[in-house]
């Protein structure tokens, strides 16, 4: 599994972070970090591609920071 950073700019509340953790954990993924202060999730995943359609189907489109790969 590789590790990631997406930027979620559409992250503004507690209830933001809840909503995408319930969808990583949805996917199986346990080892993530959600931080609304940073706008970022940290997941160690074997398919981004997953992870960024899971968050753009539950209304948060993420993209991934450049030196995450």
């Amino acid at each position: 599994m590789a590790k990631f950073t997406l930027s979620v700019p559409d992250m503004s509340c507690q209830h933001c972070v809840n909503r995408i953790t319930k969808a990583l954990a949805g996917l199986g993924l346990s080892k993530h970090s959600v931080s609304l202060e940073d706008k970022v999730v940290e997941v160690e995943a074997p398919d981004i591609k997953v992870v960024m359609d899971a968050l753009e189907e539950i209304g948060y489109p993420a993209s991934i920071v450049q030196d995450s790969l």
